[in-house]
């Protein structure tokens, strides 16, 4: 141990001897260690970026979509539907689970053919990850208000509440057989620069108020991975059993990901930028052992193994490229941690990862690596010089 240790102050005490040498040659590599460390990192988060970029419109990634398929079973409107589709998800221990429907409901003041309505249950928040920027999302606890509430859009509140503040907590007449009045309690971000009035009502609201403008449409089901399979089928099963006739879905892939051919172009051109700094280290290497020659063949005649030598020399490449790989690294966090994921998505990320250690530790180990194989040449050639001849020299 002693010994390791005293190869690696030696070799930290050469590079700072010879630091204005191989000071270009670690720019290099620093560089090199940053594109690569940063690609890694920043492939993960774009990944997670666009994994719930689409779970926002398809549903987590294992969530079943049951689509009805007509009413049949002695089952009269929407209310019944639901409530036995509520039975099957309890049997089942199935934590998130929502209908997903449209109403055909006016507001007033509304001209053309009014704003798009969407009845959902309090759970359609977690399953499409559906954020707010004012206010708040339903909660379990908001069904049992004696008058609905609505989550909506920024259209929604410009045409309908005067453009109001959702902390203003306006109101909105919702027409039906009996006109009622529903209070904003959030409002959704822009998703695009077109979108019309939009609003989300929930299902037991409009079933309550409007059980002739509401149908129960289709059902996502938010299951465990390792189960959406056997829960596809069972589902389908005991759904039309309870009189509810559904065509169940398995979880929904696009297999949209990052491209790996342009991921594999940048990390090759990290990779030949490390390979160019580690060839410009191995030059500086061979003449600093050049120089040194003397140097060596006294300590070989004083006793010094060429197995030391041959671990000094290369050392010396080691530690600088070490050096070098942990600036890289650091760089590449700064730089990833900047990546303003909002302006590129939209929204922020709910479940934003950390750096990737992988990513911290792919870089330092090119960074070692480079400079294993910068040092190996130079600790050969300082290892077969021959004490005598070294001397001479």
């Amino acid at each position: 141990m002693t010994g390791f240790v005293g190869a690696i102050v030696e070799a930290w005490d050469e590079l700072r001897i010879h630091k204005v040498r191989v000071l270009l040659a670690l720019v290099g590599v620093a560089v090199a260690v940053t594109a690569i460390t940063a690609v890694t990192a920043a492939v993960t988060m774009l990944s997670q970026g666009m994994a719930e970029q689409n779970e926002r419109w398809n549903g987590r990634d294992t969530t079943l979509t049951a689509w009805s398929t007509g009413m049949s079973g002695g089952l009269q409107d929407a209310a019944e539907v639901d409530a036995a589709v509520d039975a099957v998800a309890e049997r089942y221990d199935i934590s998130y689970h929502t209908v997903e429907s449209w109403a055909q409901l006016s507001v007033h003041g509304a001209t053309g053919y009014g704003p798009e309505i969407v009845v959902v249950d309090p759970d359609y928040g977690t399953i499409l990850r559906r954020q707010v920027e004012d206010g708040r999302w339903f909660t379990e606890h908001d069904p049992e208000r004696l008058a609905p509430v609505l989550v909506v859009n920024q259209a929604f509140l410009d045409s309908y509440a005067g453009g109001a503040d959702v902390a203003s907590r306006p109101t909105v007449t919702l027409q039906g057989a009996t006109p009622v009045t529903a209070s904003v309690i959030g409002r959704l971000p822009v998703e695009h620069a077109q979108e019309g009035p939009r609003a989300f009502l929930l299902f037991d609201h409009a079933a309550r108020w409007f059980p002739d403008a509401v149908t129960a449409d289709s059902y996502r089901f938010w299951v465990p991975p390792e189960s959406a399979d056997e829960l596809a089928a069972v589902l389908d099963r005991d759904l039309a059993a309870a009189g509810v006739p559904v065509s169940v879905e398995p979880p929904f892939d696009d297999g949209f990901a990052l491209d790996s051919a342009a991921r594999w172009v940048v990390l090759g051109v990290g990779g030949f930028a490390l390979l160019l700094g580690g060839l410009g280290l191995l030059n500086i290497a061979l003449v600093t052992v050049r120089y040194r020659i003397r140097e060596i063949g006294i300590r070989r005649s004083f006793g010094a193994t060429g197995g030391r030598v041959f671990f000094g020399v290369m050392m010396e490449s080691v530690v600088a490229t070490t050096v070098a790989g942990v600036v890289g690294v650091v760089v590449a966090v700064a730089l990833v941690k900047s990546i303003p994921v909002e302006a590129v998505f939209g929204v922020a990320l709910q479940d934003k990862p950390p750096f990737p250690l992988s990513a911290a530790l792919t870089g330092l180990a090119s960074a070692v690596g480079i400079g294993a194989l910068a040092g190996l040449i130079p600790a050969v050639y300082a290892v077969r010089v021959r004490p005598i001849d070294a001397i001479r020299y």
